[in-house]
């Protein structure tokens, strides 16, 4: 991650200094208002590797056994800022011991020394806000057998970055960055002594936010699944905070948590995970159940649209399918290019899956999962169906262009099952081409069956066709459309090379056919996630051909095989934490 070199990203690092060191002459809260109850959840995996020195953040692991976290080389600016967040915090708490709570207080001891003087590159509204509300969480456990002195600068910097919240949270990002602002501030509002005063316009603030940022679907504008859990995630950890207080949570907020409860269910898989797309993850471990039970909200949304996705579930088999346009490209930076993709789940394995986001991996891995093959959809003629635009000069950021603009969708009954029917004209102003794709699954989630077609429709789109077809000699526009498997999937070509079977470490076995018209290949893949040091090897079904006329058309099926039983018992998952690769 880049650190943005514009003249108003400048002027905001320089407002964010002025201000954090202005704040070191605020009154010191001299105690809470209650004892904070923590409602972030660590890792235990993740607790114990930091306690041996194996410090993963942002998708790189620095093994340093003995060295002070703060005396850490960061690898990037990500890793930095994931360091100044604290949310280490959650996962040394996780384990709890005096071993950890020791190593907690040495790092929380080690910050306050270093830059409690308002210096460093954690005084931002974003990650101050992040910080206190893991300070306020674990207080308990930090403080315990801390000396007088170390007690009372504690609480100095709690007063320190709450006044300078108060001051700087407009200055986030609109999104995610200034949910975590606003929440911080409100949080501390609630908590401690004497600073109520100051959460007051930063509970007006977030019911602005909610109504602007969260859409009558109960989405975002990014349409990133991990990010609007985090934002759910901090609405209720807000809320709770008012209502520990007695104080009354606006309307706005509360109709913002309501509407986004559904939308997270469409896009739960049926493992528990969430669907990854527009550069999300799967959602850390537990925290996307733990935040729809705390929210209350029981509703969930009827197969159909939220968030611009398409849900079909039936037995033990989730589907999820991109079924809007990208995000607009104000909102497009971390955006992929993935319209009609989808994601499979059987149970608690996830079968097919996009690549995902490489963002951890650096710039190239980045660009590479944001483009159309990285995910499972068809892709033609190389180009991705939108494209990355120029870097943008204050940021350094890519935004998403010449996307769909018309993605009409139906979600409907089958004679057997459930029925999606969507498009995508992002290929007819390259080749003349929209590309639809129809996906229909049984009543009892054994089988899916898929049809992918490109057509020339209007006069101009076949002229265009005509046209580039004369440029490939009358050869067909090639086509490849994928299926990525994740990759604790074996797979193997079968009858001949004319199917794969697919075989879960659960004991399913799926087997995938086609109309015989393509060509079939089992080729190499990538799985990018987080929690990784490097990208994994993975699988991809691969279906290739040459459109030829104004009509192509591709059928193909992907089903439980006979005697696969319709429960299996699936207990041995693993935990995650720092995992090789």
């Amino acid at each position: 991650m880049s650190t943005p070199f514009g003249f108003t990203a400048r002027k905001a690092r320089f407002l964010n200094r002025w201000h954090a060191r202005r704040t070191t002459r605020a009154k010191a809260v001299t105690a809470f208002v209650s004892s904070p109850e923590p409602r972030t959840i660590g890792s235990f995996a993740r607790g114990r590797q930091l306690l041996v020195g194996n410090y993963l953040f942002a998708g790189a692991l620095v093994e340093a056994p003995g060295v002070d976290l703060w005396d850490v080389t960061a690898p990037d600016e990500a890793y930095l800022q994931a360091l100044h967040g604290c949310a280490w915090m959650d996962d040394l708490a996780a384990v709890g011991d005096a071993a950890t709570r020791e190593l907690a207080q040495k790092w929380l001891w080690g910050w306050v020394e270093r830059y409690g003087n308002g210096r460093g590159p954690g005084w931002t509204p974003e990650l101050t806000g992040r910080r206190l509300i893991r300070w306020i969480n674990h207080a308990l456990f930090v403080l315990r057998g801390s000396e007088t002195s170390q007690s009372d600068a504690f609480y100095q910097l709690l007063a320190q970055q709450t006044v300078f919240l108060s001051k700087r949270w407009h200055a986030a990002t609109p999104g995610l960055p200034r949910f975590e602002a606003l929440t911080g501030l409100i949080y501390a509002g609630m908590a401690l002594e004497g600073m109520e005063a100051l959460a007051a316009p930063a509970i007006d603030a977030l019911a602005r936010e909610c109504a602007e940022q969260i859409d009558a679907e109960g989405g975002l504008p990014t349409r990133n699944p991990e990010e609007l859990l985090d934002v759910f995630t901090l609405l209720t950890w807000a809320a709770a905070a008012l209502e520990d207080a007695h104080r009354v949570t606006t309307q706005p907020h509360l109709d913002a948590i309501e509407r986004i409860a559904p939308t997270l269910r469409t896009l739960r898989h049926s493992d528990g995970s969430l669907a990854r797309f527009h550069g999300g993850g799967r959602g850390q471990e537990g925290w996307l159940d733990h935040a729809l039970a705390s929210s209350g909200v029981k509703t969930r949304q009827p197969d159909g649209l939220s968030m611009g996705y398409a849900r079909l579930s039936a037995g033990r088999t989730s589907v999820i399918i991109d079924a809007a346009k990208p995000p607009a490209p104000a909102a497009s930076f971390n955006a992929h290019a993935s319209t009609l993709a989808f994601e499979l789940t059987s149970g608690r394995r996830p079968l097919i899956v996009n690549c995902g986001s490489g963002i951890s991996f650096g710039a190239e891995w980045r660009r590479a999962g944001r483009a159309t093959p990285s995910h499972s959809v068809l892709c033609l003629d190389g180009y991705s169906s939108a494209r990355l635009g120029d870097a943008d000069r204050s940021t350094a950021r890519e935004a998403l262009i010449d996307a769909p603009t018309h993605v009409p969708i139906e979600v409907s009954q089958a004679p057997d099952g459930l029925r999606f029917q969507g498009g995508h004209n992002g290929y007819s102003k390259t080749h003349g081409l929209t590309h639809a794709r129809t996906l229909d699954l049984t009543f009892d989630g054994r089988a899916m069956a898929g049809e992918d077609m490109l057509l020339a429709m209007e006069d101009s789109e076949k002229r265009l066709f005509d046209k580039v077809m004369d440029t490939k000699k009358l050869a067909g526009i090639p086509f490849d459309i994928r299926f990525h498997l994740h990759p604790e999937v074996d797979a193997a070509l079968d009858l001949g090379g004319s199917a794969v079977s697919v075989a879960l470490k659960s004991g399913e076995i799926w087997v995938f056919r086609h109309d015989g018209v393509q060509t079939l290949s089992l080729d190499r893949g990538v799985y990018l996630e987080k929690s990784r040091l490097k990208p994994r090897a993975a699988l991809q079904i691969v279906l290739s051909g040459r459109a030829m006329d104004y009509a192509t058309r591709v059928r193909w099926s992907l089903s439980k095989a006979q005697e696969t039983a319709m429960g299996i018992r699936d207990l041995n998952r693993e935990e995650p934490g720092v995992v090789p690769d």
